[in-house]
């Protein structure tokens, strides 16, 4: 059993349509992609966060747009939480299957650095785990008061202060 799991946020083609307004989406996809094959070489487990925006929205379930971007590493089979709120435990089986898991620490990786990401760390710091955030492995959108790469910026330092570990992918290491 691990005491580490990989969390991948969010990465759902309703998010990767636009790659033109994200911070380095290809880059950081196949970071993640790179994150999944090594957790999963060490046999730590890996759980893909997978957001319900409700009807009408980009991210609506059971919509292309909610599919989870294979481009991630993600298979079908894969473990899956479900979430209606930014915050990665909030409503969501993720606290009882890390239980279960045994997971202690947490990797986190996805999108979006200023919403989803940033919500699951802080919680996860506050539910006791120990966060890893893989620095080149979150994106988000440029927004109208900050372009993307200022707001990862911003947030690995933030998070890093208190919240998280904050590592290149390629640094974070995994053991089972």
């Amino acid at each position: 059993m691990s005491e580490t799991a990989l969390i991948v946020i969010d990465t759902q083609h309703g998010l990767l349509a636009e790659p033109e307004r994200l911070h380095d989406p290809v880059g950081v996809l196949q970071r993640i992609d790179a994150l999944v094959s090594r957790a999963r070489d060490a046999g730590v487990p890996v759980l893909f966060i997978q957001h319900d925006g409700g009807p009408g929205h980009t991210l609506e379930k059971g919509t292309a747009g909610w599919a989870i971007d294979p481009r991630t590493g993600y298979h079908d089979g894969d473990r899956v939480v479900e979430k209606r709120f930014c915050d990665g435990f909030q409503g969501t089986t993720l606290a009882s299957e890390l239980g279960q898991l045994g997971a202690k620490r947490l990797v986190l990786a996805g999108m979006c650095s200023d919403y989803c990401v940033d919500t699951t760390c802080r919680r996860a710091f506050a539910e006791g785990y120990q966060v890893a955030l893989a620095s080149d492995a979150h994106t988000t959108f440029n927004r109208d008061y900050l372009p993307a790469d200022a707001i990862v910026r911003h947030h690995n330092a933030i998070l890093g202060t208190d919240f998280a570990t904050v590592l290149p992918s390629a640094e974070i290491a995994f053991h089972s």
